[in-house]
């Protein structure tokens, strides 16, 4: 098979590796906090302060304890998910500040906001999970709206939990609440029942809230989604290239950070890296450039056996024209293709993480899906080439009445929102653009909503500790 996508052969991905291993040596990282800085002095690691050196041995030791597939599991088993090797999971948007009208103008994202998303991802065919962040919402204190979406997505959704990191004290709290539902948070150590997004402060560093929420999560083991966004030409070296080894460096880092803390904790390489736009000052997401990081930062991934973190259906665009779908298009096909095991942005995500579209989520659903049935295997034998059934219709014959057609055409797909009418038909439907068959489809899916059952005596609990942490604030 011809594939013109660049594979990085072992030498290349060797090189990369050694460029870190020179970075972690002899330029080291800064890990803001004394915690951990302590934790490597006692782990006979080399520190300047709070910066810390890492040997090529320091590296693999704690690679030698990491995994290649985990398990996260959902208060209802139906919604467990497995991370790594040939699985991969989508979650949505995460972290807009606004929501993208279909009118095109803007506003602030709210509470309502965030429900409405944890309502998408539980009557989601296609996004595996979600949690803290999907939009942040302006109508509650940003010291506490950590506290608010996590309680908020523990009521309304089943499926597994994207948990608050922002500081060492919001995975505190998110353990608190987790624990709540899982009857106690002794139930929860080392059993993976969330994953936890933790970005590196490129270059070469990571913030004291960010080494918080590495340490407490590890503690508990569990898993962590450590990624870094360096922005080529700004917080990060121009060339691809060069920005591979900075990453790298940095994720490399905060993975050995993790398997000191709790030796074992799942963790997952992620890279949300893209370049400096030098016109616009601006770091656009849907560049080929970010599409060509994020076919890398998988490939290394694999170079060390670990789960892969990338971009969905990202794109800098500010409405979900033609342009967001070309542009999320290229990312989803490239990463799933690749072989990625986490899809964060896999949905919603507009104006370079700027802004939220509710119609555009489920644009990209429909994306995801198509994109499933693609990389679904073709089942090749005599039954599924049935060469009788060719031979009986014969030269001129159809197969519109055929008993066989009739027994399997349900097997092709179909679209929830592209249209497949001929023009007359779609002209008498109203000559509706896709958003404005999202934007009703969006309607029926809300109506259609259950919130899933859930102990009163939990829920309350949940509020209960909201309400005290709120108090202490």
């Amino acid at each position: 098979m011809i594939d013109r996508l660049q594979t990085l052969t072992h030498e290349e991905l060797t090189q990369i590796h050694e460029a870190s291993m020179d970075i972690l040596k002899n330029t080291g990282i800064c890990f803001n906090s004394e915690a951990a800085t302590n934790l490597f002095k006692k782990h006979g690691f080399s520190t300047k302060g709070n910066n810390i050196f890492f040997t090529e041995e320091n590296i693999q030791a704690a690679l030698k304890t990491t995994i290649s597939k985990f398990t996260i599991h959902a208060r209802n088993s139906d919604f467990t998910v497995s991370v790594g090797e040939n699985d991969f999971i989508c979650l949505p948007s995460g972290g807009a500040p606004n929501i993208a009208m279909p009118s095109g103008e803007q506003r602030n994202a709210i509470l309502d906001d965030f429900i409405t998303c944890c309502k998408l991802v539980q009557t989601s065919k296609q996004i595996d999970m979600g949690g803290n962040i999907m939009v942040q919402p302006n109508d509650v204190p940003a010291g506490t709206a950590h506290l608010e979406m996590i309680a908020n997505y523990l009521i309304y959704c089943k499926k597994p939990l994207s948990g608050a990191t922002g500081s060492g004290q919001s995975a505190i709290d998110t353990l608190e609440l987790v624990g709540i539902v899982w009857d106690g948070k002794s139930n929860i150590k080392n059993k993976p029942v969330m994953a936890a997004i933790v970005n590196a402060m490129s270059p070469l560093q990571y913030s004291e809230e960010q080494t918080g929420a590495i340490m407490e999560m590890a503690n508990y083991g569990q898993p962590l989604v450590l990624s870094t966004m360096v922005m080529a030409g700004a917080s990060g070296p121009v060339s691809v290239p060069g920005l591979l080894a900075l990453q790298n460096a940095e994720i490399l880092a905060g993975i050995t950070l993790s398997q000191l803390v709790n030796p074992g904790t799942p963790v997952v390489y992620g890279s949300t890296s893209t370049q400096m736009d030098m016109r616009t000052s601006t770091g656009p997401v849907g560049t080929p450039e970010t599409v060509a990081i994020a076919s890398a930062s998988i490939q290394l991934s694999q170079f060390y056996d670990l789960p892969s973190r990338a971009g969905g259906s990202l794109t800098d665009a500010h409405f979900p024209d033609a342009q967001a779908l070309a542009e999320g298009s290229l990312m989803l096909s490239t990463v799933i293709r690749n072989g990625v095991n986490f899809i964060y942005h896999s949905c919603g995500q507009m104006g370079s993480y700027i802004s939220m579209s509710f119609e555009k989520w489920l644009i990209d659903e429909e994306l995801i899906s198509n994109l499933r049935r693609i990389m679904k295997p073709l089942v090749i034998n005599e039954e599924t080439i049935d060469v009788e059934t060719i031979k009986n219709v014969g030269i001129g014959g159809e197969y519109l009445t055929h008993p066989k057609t009739y027994q399997q055409f349900k097997n092709l797909s179909q679209p929830n929102l592209f249209n497949r009418k001929d023009y007359e038909k779609w002209f008498q439907a109203g000559q509706r653009s896709i958003g404005q068959v999202a934007s009703q489809e969006l309607e029926k899916r809300l109506d259609s909503y259950t919130e899933p059952e859930l102990d009163p005596h939990i829920k309350k609990a949940i509020f209960a500790y909201v309400k005290q942490r709120k108090e202490i604030k």
